[in-house]
């Protein structure tokens, strides 16, 4: 699976611009399952298990990730851009991007903190007065290699370290998109129907059509999900822990869980040894939030995939906590499936 999740996360997929990430699900669901794109662009896959499912399976996971488009081009080269999603500010400033179709190399840069004044220099840099620098020295030169409203994302290689884990940009939610890969490519017991949303980290707007048209009995959220499990963090405050396994949300800021689907959940892991964590803060969001509104409503579950540092340049996960999220996903939307 780490194969996979790296190319996954090494492909641009900005909010409003997954083209490249559903072409390579596409590519490796090729006679795996019956897959069509609905008009905002998420990627329905219905796979045909060995039985009929008596209820229907909803899995879902998000394509996109933050990034950045660019919004001016100033007649020194320079690039004004908005940032797309939730970027926290204080990771900004002199962070390698990767901008367009091209990947074009840039440097996010603004004033050198020895022209800021004391109450600049202690606070979170304000993106409109950062840029990204292209190493033009015009605006003509620039509009060769670049254009409005190209996207950017991070500049960050995947790689392997420490005890077990891997970095990368886009963890969230390329790390969903893995599992659920990974599941898709198995022989199930039962039919299921998987879920690639857009648009996530702009409002869970993909989520809310894909449920209406799939119209679910279930649903099964995946994801990467907050963690500080660090230096200073009090135990309380730390929201999930590291090799813990697969994080399960009684609620959140979007969500109230279905109890029933939670206790299932923690039932299925002690069976099954799945090492399992409750998501111990009421915090975050993600594409539940839509999918459990839509029509009459939807029971619905989230598994997360612990991450430290979501949603900056370099994200960090252990390959066992995926591990559990899969097999947690497969034993929970099975369970659901047969009734």
């Amino acid at each position: 699976m780490l194969d996979t999740l790296k190319a996954l996360c090494e492909l641009p997929g900005v909010s409003g611009r997954e083209e490249a990430v559903r072409d390579f699900l596409l590519s490796k669901l090729d006679g795996a399952a019956r897959c069509r794109v609905d008009g905002l662009g998420n990627l329905v896959v219905e796979k045909q298990g060995r039985c009929r499912a008596k209820k229907k399976v909803m899995v879902s996971a998000h394509m996109d990730e933050v990034g950045f488009l660019i919004t001016h081009i100033e007649e020194n080269g320079l690039l004004r851009f908005s940032t797309v999603g939730g970027i926290d500010p204080r990771v900004l400033f002199g962070r390698r991007v990767l901008i367009g179709e091209q990947k074009v190399p840039g440097v996010v840069a603004g004033a050198p903190v020895h022209l800021l004044d004391s109450e600049e220099r202690v606070k979170a840099p304000d993106p409109d007065k950062l840029f990204f620098d292209i190493g033009a020295d015009t605006r003509e030169e620039a509009q060769r290699l670049v254009a409005i409203p190209d996207f950017a994302v991070w500049d960050t290689a995947f790689s392997r370290f420490g005890d077990g884990c891997v970095k990368a940009k886009a963890l969230d939610d390329r790390a969903g998109c893995a599992v659920l890969l990974a599941l898709l490519q198995e022989d199930l017991p039962y039919d299921l129907t998987a879920v690639f949303t857009v648009q996530e980290e702009v409002g869970l707007r993909g989520a809310g059509a894909a449920a209406y048209g799939v119209a679910p009995d279930a649903a099964i959220v995946v994801e990467a999900t907050t963690m500080a499990d660090i230096a200073g963090v009090e135990p309380k405050d730390r929201v999930c822990q590291l090799k813990k396994g697969v994080a399960v949300s009684f609620m959140d800021g979007h969500t109230i869980y279905d109890k029933q689907m939670y206790d299932l959940a923690f039932a299925l892991a002690k069976a099954q040894n799945i090492p399992c964590q409750p998501k111990a803060a009421v915090t975050g969001g993600n594409d539940a939030g839509a999918i459990h509104k839509s029509r009459a409503g939807v029971p619905t579950a989230a598994l997360s995939v612990p991450c430290r540092y979501l949603h900056a340049p370099a994200g960090v996960i252990a390959q066992s906590d995926l591990e559990s999220t899969l097999s947690l996903l497969r034993a929970l939307s099975m369970e659901l499936a047969k009734g």
